[in-house]
């Protein structure tokens, strides 16, 4: 698209013709011969292929009297001009050249921009996004935008995965995109897909749920039992208790037991089943719920070629309590290693504290020896007493008066003469 408005640069220099007068010719004085004989001697010439290299002697040609050849330099001949040689002009780069102009017209910045763009092979991007709609809000009404709140998962988290299949025809090598939750932990707000190609066609999404705790798709049999298409495994069996309760099928004699009415011997084949066996039976009736299979268009012509398509799925939000729970169990881990670095923390304290006591030890040893060794002994003594398990007296306070006079004494007086004495003995108190 691009206009190249630079003519074919012209020389600078013109041809012009000798301003000398040729006419006037260059006559040889009489009477000297040797002027007649005035040029330019040619010199050796050596040939390719004489190796010998000898040069030949040439004689001066002849010439007659008043000729001059019109190479010879002559000190009477005028001299003469010859045209210059023409200068072809020197481009400048195209990105210098981009420069000034941009300089001089701004607007041009954007016509590069846009010579950029249409050299590029054409392109298109499919975006998958989603949100969370809340309760009582339309999500259509102007002026209302909805951002992704915190408190909810992001896109991903809701899918186990995703496949986008687009036409073999057009893209015959990897043509099948899938995105598994279990390669990639990390949640993600969308999904984006980048090909290039310039044809419409349509491409088919098959989104797979990730339901936490997992659900499951019921039989026709056990759907028309409980009128549930889609449940956990819990909650189904929680309907079919419910079912029973409802209906009466409890066994009076024996509770652990139910009858199977007509439907659910469909279910079961039995006509009486026990309620432990109720999820091991049901799981031949229970399959993995039916992917979204979405169809849509990559529109590439018009002047509006983006197209936009919006699909209302039933997802399942964790309540803030779920969420709290959740974060605390992720804690344990954390809780666990706190654990590790306290008992790492009370071991070096009890370090301390050891060494902390033979310091007071040691230091008081080499304070006073003598009283630091009595004190010693009196207190290995008074627990070897204790271990022993003999009475602990002083007969020192014993030997005074004082001692028998405080307030414990009438005390003992009274249970010493209650104790019963012992069959044969002449303690106080028997008769």
């Amino acid at each position: 698209m691009s206009v190249n408005n630079n003519n074919p640069s012209k020389g600078i220099g013109a041809s012009s013709s000798s301003f000398g007068n040729a006419g006037i010719p260059s006559n040889s004085i009489p009477g000297n011969p040797g002027f007649s004989h005035l040029g330019v001697s040619s010199p050796s010439v050596s040939m390719p292929g004489n190796l010998s290299g000898k040069r030949i002697p040439l004689k001066p040609p002849i010439r007659p009297v008043g000729f001059s050849p019109p190479n010879s330099f002559s000190p009477l001949r005028p001299m003469e001009l010859t045209p210059a040689s023409r200068r072809k002009k020197q481009k400048l780069p195209e990105k210098q050249l981009q420069d000034k102009v941009a300089a001089i017209l701004p607007e041009s910045a954007l016509y590069t921009q846009l010579l950029e763009f249409e050299s590029q092979p054409p392109t298109w991007t499919l975006k998958i996004v989603g949100r969370i709609l809340e309760d009582g809000v339309d999500p259509d009404q102007p002026g209302v935008v909805q951002k992704s709140s915190p408190l909810y998962p992001k896109f991903s988290a809701f899918f186990k995965r995703v496949t986008i299949s687009l036409d073999q025809r057009l893209y015959p090598d990897n043509h099948i995109i899938m995105w598994e939750n279990a390669r990639s932990p990390a949640p993600q707000e969308g999904f984006e897909v980048k090909r290039k190609g310039d044809k419409e066609f349509s491409v088919n999404i098959r989104l797979e749920m990730n339901y936490v705790p997992e659900k499951f798709k019921l039989s026709p049999a056990l759907t028309e039992v409980l009128g549930i298409e889609v449940d956990t495994r819990p909650r189904i069996v929680a309907a079919i208790w419910h079912y029973v309760k409802a209906r009466k099928l409890q066994n009076p004699n024996d509770p652990s037991y139910f009858h199977c009415d007509q439907p659910l011997q469909k279910v079961f084949g039995e006509e009486k089943m026990k309620f432990t066996m109720v999820s091991q039976k049901i799981s031949s009736h229970l399959f993995p719920p039916q992917p979204i299979l979405l169809e849509h268009k990559i529109k590439l012509s018009g002047n509006s070629p983006v197209g936009t398509a919006c699909y209302d799925v039933m997802v399942d939000v964790p309540f803030p309590i779920q969420r709290e729970l959740s974060a605390l169990l992720a804690n344990v881990e954390k809780n666990k290693e706190i654990e590790t670095c306290d008992e790492a923390i009370c071991g070096v304290i009890r370090k301390i504290h050891e060494h902390r006591r033979r310091r007071a030890f040691f230091l008081g040893f080499s304070q006073s020896p003598v009283e630091f060794i009595n004190a010693l002994i009196e207190s290995q003594s008074r627990d070897l007493k204790l271990v022993a398990g003999e009475p602990s007296r002083n007969a020192e306070k014993e030997r005074r008066s004082d001692f028998f006079n405080q307030p414990w004494v009438e005390d003992a007086v009274i249970r010493y003469l209650n104790r019963k004495p012992a069959a044969g003995s002449d303690a106080p108190g028997s008769t």
